[in-house]
């Protein structure tokens, strides 16, 4: 059992009370099941609910690890303070709801070791998940591949596998906002992904509103790219080519038609000035996210701070 690569699986939890005893359940015979060692990390987020004071319960058994962070930093840098602390071969993420179902695990275990991937994506075969949901998933898929180039069909979804050297670099990387599943692909040189089942969600009442799946769709593009830069300033030059022609046929048409043509181009101009304001409101707030991002840079703060990591190992060292 020894020879055989060890399995860190981290799973960010906030807010979970519900749902954290049948995932133990669960994914306990899978884990022992593949009969290799394994580590369960569990990161509680900032919970407000009693799923620390759970987690701190299942911490008692030697192979589950605790991370609680100090408030909620969100699933992506929680996900980055479990790998802190991982100490796998290969290291797999999962979703704390039951909509990946555990037993898929073994799963991205074998293909990353019949193809010799550094990483394993996932497509959610027959999502369960509303329109509402979907709908904003399938643009992101959509402006993920085109940004970084990886022809993967779903990114949205956390249950992956990594080798442990892309989980080093990417803790390496001290990035702000960043979107794990597109980051691995900057440090994996051969990735696949495969097909695993979608459930209903177990219990309580979703953490990532269309909010935060606007947010992270900003963070993917203004992490990995400056495609809203560039959009800015070419449809600033198409806007200046279309206001000097459409200024000339103000003039031709105030020549041929008169004063009295179009309430004499009041409402025209009012038009014009409205778009243009927009337009330029809507491009200073695009900056100035840019220029925020430079600033939490900058500023070096950690993403994440960890109060403290509970095990059964931690808790004999107190006693």
């Amino acid at each position: 059992m020894s020879s055989q690569p060890m399995i860190s699986l981290v799973i960010p939890v906030y807010n979970e009370e519900e749902n954290l005893h049948i995932l133990m359940e669960r994914v306990r015979p899978v884990m022992q099941g593949m009969g290799r060692p394994y580590e369960i990390i569990f990161i509680d987020d900032g919970s407000r609910d009693s799923s620390l004071s759970i987690l701190k319960g299942l911490a008692d058994e030697p192979e589950v690890k605790v991370v609680e962070l100090v408030r909620n930093y969100g699933q992506h840098a929680a996900i980055l303070a479990g790998f802190s602390v991982v100490t796998g071969d290969i290291v797999i993420t999962l979703d704390a709801d039951l909509q990946n179902p555990p037993e898929e695990i073994p799963k991205l275990v074998k293909e990353m070791e019949a193809g010799s991937y550094d990483v394993v994506g996932t497509i959610r075969k027959g999502r369960k998940d509303s329109m509402f949901r979907i709908i904003p998933s399938k643009i992101i898929n959509i402006i993920a591949r085109r940004i970084t180039k990886v022809r993967m069909t779903d990114w949205g979804c956390m249950l992956r596998a990594y080798r442990r050297p892309v989980v080093d670099r990417m803790i390496a990387c001290h990035e702000h906002a960043t979107f794990i599943p597109a980051l691995a692909t900057f440090f994996g040189k051969r990735v696949t992904e495969i097909e695993v089942a979608h459930d209903e969600r177990a219990g309580g009442t979703s953490n990532y509103p269309l909010r935060k799946l606007i947010n992270l769709q900003f963070d993917l593009v203004s992490s990995f790219s400056d495609l809203p830069m560039k959009l800015l300033m070419y449809g600033g030059v198409c806007m200046a080519i279309g206001g000097v022609c459409f200024g000339i046929f103000l003039a031709v048409a105030r020549l041929m038609y008169g004063a009295l043509w179009a309430a004499e181009g009041v409402f025209t101009l009012f038009a014009i000035l409205f778009v243009f304001v927009g337009l330029q409101f809507f491009a200073f707030g695009i900056v100035g996210e840019y220029i925020g991002r430079i600033y939490r840079e900058v500023r070096k703060r950690p993403e994440y701070v960890i109060e403290k990591v509970h095990s059964s190992e931690s808790a004999r060292q107190t006693q």
